[in-house]
C-alpha cells in the first residue's frame, strides 16, 4: 500500500482542475525558459553529458499526479518498462547511499536519449540549465549560474536582460499545491526522484 493510494479515489474533477493549472504554469514557464535560453544562446545540443543522470529530489503533491497521469495514458508495455527500470534506479540509488557515494544514473524516463513522458516531466526538468534568480519570501534573493559546462556572461547588464526570474513561478507552483493538499486532505511530505515517484505510481496502480 503506498501513502498516495486514496488518491485513486478523489473527485476526478479536482484532479482535472489541478492538472489544467500545472499545465498552464507549465506552459508559461516553458516560454519564459525559452526566451532566458535564447539570450544566453544556450542549447543542450551536442552536450556529451546527460543532465537526466542528476538526482533531482521532488517534493509536490501536484507534481507527482501530473506524473501519475503522464503514465496512466501509457500503453502497459510501455508502462511496464518504465516500471522495471524505476526500480532498478531506485535499488541503485539506496546501494550508492548505503555506501556513501554520489553516482551518476540515467533516470528511468529516459528512452534512447529522450523523455518518455516530456509533456508530463517535472518542474526542475523544465528549469535546469539556464542562470536563475530567486527572491524568498524575507526579500533576499539568490541565485544559480545554470549548467556548469558554460562559461556564462554574469554581468549585471546580461543578467538584468536574461537571467531567469523563477521567484512567481515557484510561488505559483506553491500556491496549486497548497490549495491541492488542503481539498484532497492530503498531509505527508514528499522527498523523492522521479524513480521513487513511479515506484510508488506502480504500487498504486497494481494493488
Amino acid at each position: 500500500m503506498s501513502i498516495f493510494s486514496p488518491l485513486l479515489t478523489a473527485d476526478m474533477a479536482l484532479l482535472n482542475i489541478s492538472a489544467g493549472k500545472m499545465q498552464d504554469l507549465y506552459d508559461r514557464m516553458g516560454r519564459e525558459y525559452d526566451t532566458a535560453a535564447l539570450g544566453y544562446d544556450f542549447s543542450c545540443t551536442g552536450c556529451e553529458e546527460n543532465c537526466c543522470e542528476e538526482r533531482f529530489y521532488h517534493h509536490t503533491l501536484s507534481e507527482f499526479l501530473y506524473l501519475l497521469r503522464g503514465l496512466q495514458a501509457l500503453d502497459e508495455k510501455k508502462r511496464d518498462e518504465i516500471f522495471g527500470r524505476a526500480r532498478e534506479v531506485a535499488e541503485l540509488y539506496g546501494m550508492h547511499d548505503m555506501e556513501g557515494q554520489a553516482r551518476r544514473i540515467m533516470c528511468p524516463l529516459n528512452s534512447d536519449g529522450l523523455c518518455s513522458l516530456y509533456e508530463h516531466r517535472l518542474m526542475i526538468c523544465r528549469l535546469h540549465g539556464v542562470p536563475y534568480s530567486m527572491r524568498r519570501p524575507d526579500g533576499t534573493e539568490t541565485k544559480g549560474l545554470g549548467c556548469h559546462r558554460v562559461d556564462w556572461d554574469m554581468s549585471p547588464e546580461k543578467s538584468a536582460a536574461c537571467m531567469f526570474d523563477r521567484t512567481d513561478r515557484y510561488r505559483e507552483l506553491s500556491g496549486i499545491e497548497i490549495e491541492l493538499r488542503q481539498r484532497l486532505g492530503f498531509g505527508h511530505r514528499i522527498k523523492m526522484t522521479i524513480a521513487e515517484m513511479i515506484v510508488e505510481i506502480e504500487k498504486m496502480l497494481k494493488t
